[in-house]
């Protein structure tokens, strides 16, 4: 067993407003933490993981194929591999989550 804490984990702001910190990684998934400002935006992409994540707390829109997701707290998703999609949070509050990938991943392509 691999015990990786977030306390202990480096947390990265890859745009503006929108902080990941990687947590734990098998051969298989991983497991990211994720927090976005009021205002912020995940800009579009897509990547060849699957991608599954449960809102703790705050409200945020995904926008995926034209059509818009408003998810909450207690809400999960999924996201197919090379789906393009992105994601806003038009809230005054901030929203913060959990995302697990599948295969692994580490740094996301749209921070560059």
């Amino acid at each position: 067993m691999h015990e990786v804490s977030q306390a202990g984990s480096e947390t990265v702001e890859a745009v503006d407003g929108v902080h990941l910190t990687a947590l734990a990684a098998g051969e298989a998934m991983s497991v990211q933490h994720f927090h976005i400002e009021p205002g912020a935006e995940v800009p579009e992409h897509s990547h060849h993981h699957e991608q599954v994540g449960y809102v703790v707390r705050g409200t945020f829109t995904f926008a995926v194929d034209g059509e818009e997701f408003v998810v909450g707290p207690g809400d999960s998703y999924a996201i197919p591999g090379g789906e393009p999609h992105r994601a806003e949070n038009r809230t005054e509050e901030p929203v913060s989550g959990i995302d697990v990938f599948s295969p692994p991943r580490t740094d996301p392509d749209w921070a560059d």
